[in-house]
């Protein structure tokens, strides 16, 4: 009898232990969570732990109309990057770290933001560089402040820009692509330019830590 119980007593701590194992959810095999800075505090950036969770409700619709939410190509244009999740993830760290010269940018618009960002991301709306829907002055505040392009006699030099890393809702969102093109009217380096084409529709389907920003 004793040696009964020791066998159920053993087979149940091992149940309980792989329970647990299979309960853990990593980035990678590796990877547990990453710390980034969003608007100067440390923000861990993991997968929600909870084996059932399920995505957010703004992001369950399939079928939205299209124009506009048409399915954007994997290379958006020549000599842009299209990167993943975990691509994202090392960029967000490095720009994070002082001095850094990239920057990850939520390309949404404000109603979109405030439901939730990417830790570690600025937002800096596809309207603000349009010419028809923003200024000139704020335009080449964007370019010179925000990016480090230079003003030289009304053209720009952008040899010394930050590498900048764009996404918005996901593979059917117009928002980033926008962005993106504009930058790349302006002449800014596709070299320089990332984009995160799965954006929060992905980043919510593998349940990565989302966080909503101070006004």
């Amino acid at each position: 009898m004793k040696t009964l119980q020791t066998g159920i007593s053993f087979a149940l701590l091992l149940l309980c232990n792989t329970a647990l194992f299979a309960s853990s959810v990593g980035i990678t095999s590796s990877i547990s969570s990453v710390e980034v800075i969003h608007q100067g505090k440390p923000v861990i950036i993991e997968r929600n732990q909870n084996n059932k969770n399920t995505i957010n409700s703004d992001y369950t619709l399939t079928s939205r109309a299209c124009p506009p939410f048409c399915i954007k190509p994997i290379k958006l244009a020549e000599g842009v990057e299209t990167i993943g999740e975990l691509e994202m993830i090392d960029y967000l760290v490095a720009a994070s770290k002082p001095g850094s010269n990239i920057l990850v940018i939520d390309s949404r618009t404000p109603d979109w933001v405030a439901k939730g960002t990417i830790p570690g991301s600025v937002n800096l709306p596809w309207t603000l560089l349009k010419e028809d829907t923003s200024d000139p002055i704020t335009i080449a505040t964007i370019l010179e402040d925000r990016f480090g392009a230079i003003d030289e006699d009304e053209l720009w030099d952008f040899s010394k820009v930050k590498t900048l890393v764009l996404y918005c809702n996901g593979m059917w969102c117009g928002q980033s692509p926008r962005n993106i093109m504009t930058l790349l009217k302006y002449g800014y380096p596709a070299e320089k330019i990332k984009w995160y084409r799965g954006g929060m529709q992905n980043w919510h389907a593998l349940g990565l830590t989302t966080i909503k920003s101070e006004k």
